[in-house]
């Protein structure tokens, strides 16, 4: 997913200027980074796609379990 990289540092530093110039002084509205945002969201969902990586896959614990030890699926 380094295809993305460029497009998170970016929201990263939308969000953390947001975080402290506008929501720790009171704004909550944060409609300033939601385009990038989802430009973001959008290219690590295509990439998970080109990798065929199912978002489900990504929200299992495999730790502790047998499925830890198992390789990944190519």
């Amino acid at each position: 997913m380094e295809a993305c990289t460029d497009l998170k540092n970016k929201y990263d530093a939308c969000f953390n200027n947001w975080f402290s110039e506008r929501f720790l002084k009171g704004d909550h509205d944060d409609s300033m980074c939601a385009t990038l945002l989802k430009v973001y969201k959008d290219c690590v969902k295509k990439a998970m796609k080109e990798q065929h990586i199912e978002p489900k896959d990504i929200e299992i614990n495999h730790l502790g379990t047998e499925e830890e030890k198992t390789p990944p699926r190519s």
